[in-house]
């Protein structure tokens, strides 16, 4: 950059007709965040060349940290980092200096796990997706908790994330306690997968709060019975069952559905709507403009699909702490994307006030 910046100098008006050109390089170094960098600055001859990246009398970088975190949260190792910025700057960092940068990160990690919370979330969507974490010589799966929570207003808030061994209810209670001491007093819905136990906890320490399962998830969990030639069949099978206008009406078509030449032939399907019945039937009391928002947990998923995009390329996270940082940092980039409600949300609004009274609150 500072070579592309020389180069547009000796361009630039009376710089050539004067006979200005280059004039070796100067060392120069610049105090970061961290720790101090060794820069060569490329010098022209009459001396008038001031870079804009590194100004002539300047001697701190306080950027540098952020383009690294920035780096390092777009999915770059600590490695291809160091090259990049070897590459982009023409000085040498090790990638343990790139690790120190980042771990400044856990500390806000740390602070921002401990928030406070809304006293009400109209919606909570609760997830748990799997990466690979190496632990005492060892790469195994371990479970990433996440809750995404919609405020009364609409808007969208990442509540937490938890790292743990496997996806259970008994970790599932403990975050809902955690949830609870952090200021939230009610949750309106909670948006779920099947996990077994899971609305027992959740109704443990929130007894008001209505538990809706993911109908994508069921959906998912049904295409696991057939081949990967037959999803789209099976699914368009089963979607008059959650389009249907009522909790009966839904019911009779599944067991239309299981009478059916694929409800014959993968049994099991029918099988699991009919274990989760309970918790599948909530939103067909909801307007259309409320059940496209709890249909799925598009929030979630969508979070998951960019924390997938960044950790790909890793295979697995050295510890605990460095898959916690990327992670977060993922959350970070996607909220702050989060500007408005969406755009059903002010009739979906308007059902909930209805149907949960005074405990739905909007607040400034």
């Amino acid at each position: 950059m500072l070579n592309a910046e020389m180069d547009h100098h000796l361009g630039g008006e009376g710089e050539e007709e004067a006979g200005n050109h280059r004039n070796g390089y100067g060392a120069k170094t610049v105090l970061t965040d961290t720790g101090k960098l060794e820069l060569s600055i490329p010098r022209d001859r009459h001396g008038r060349f001031d870079p804009v990246l590194i100004g002539k009398y300047r001697r701190r970088f306080a950027g540098f940290d952020d383009k690294i975190i920035a780096l390092y949260a777009r999915g770059m190792t600590t490695r291809e980092i160091a090259a990049h910025v070897g590459e982009l700057y023409g000085t040498e960092i090790s990638p343990d200096l790139v690790s120190a940068v980042t771990d400044v990160v856990l500390e806000e990690v740390g602070a921002w796990q401990s928030r406070g919370l809304e006293a009400t979330y109209a919606i909570v969507f609760f997830d748990a997706m799997r990466v690979k974490i190496r632990n005492e010589g060892t790469v195994n799966n371990r479970a990433v908790y996440l809750a995404v929570g919609v405020r009364c207003s609409g808007h969208k808030e990442i509540l937490g994330l938890w790292i743990e061994q496997t996806e259970g209810a008994k970790f599932w209670l403990r975050v809902m306690t955690e949830l609870r001491n952090r200021g939230t007093q009610d949750i309106l819905i909670a948006v779920v997968d099947g996990l077994k136990g899971f609305p027992e906890a959740i109704t443990s320490v929130f007894p008001k709060t209505l538990v809706q399962t993911c109908i994508v998830h069921l959906i998912r969990y049904s295409m696991q019975f057939a081949s990967w030639k037959e999803h789209r069949m099976v699914a368009a099978a089963l979607k008059p069952v959650y389009q249907a206008q009522s909790a009966a009406v839904a019911r009779e078509r599944l067991e239309d559905f299981d009478r059916g030449p694929w409800g014959q032939k993968y049994p099991p399907i029918a099988q699991s709507w009919r274990r989760n019945w309970e918790q599948v039937i909530p939103f067909f009391a909801f307007a259309p403009e409320l059940r496209k928002i709890l249909y799925t947990t598009n929030a979630i998923e969508s979070l998951n699909a960019q924390v997938r995009k960044a950790v790909r390329v890793r295979g697995h996270f050295p510890s605990e702490e460095a898959a916690t940082k990327l992670i977060w940092l993922v959350l970070r980039n996607v909220q702050a994307r989060w500007k408005n409600p969406p755009t059903t949300w002010q009739a979906a609004k308007a059902q909930m006030a209805i149907q949960f009274e005074d405990r739905f609150i909007l607040t400034d």
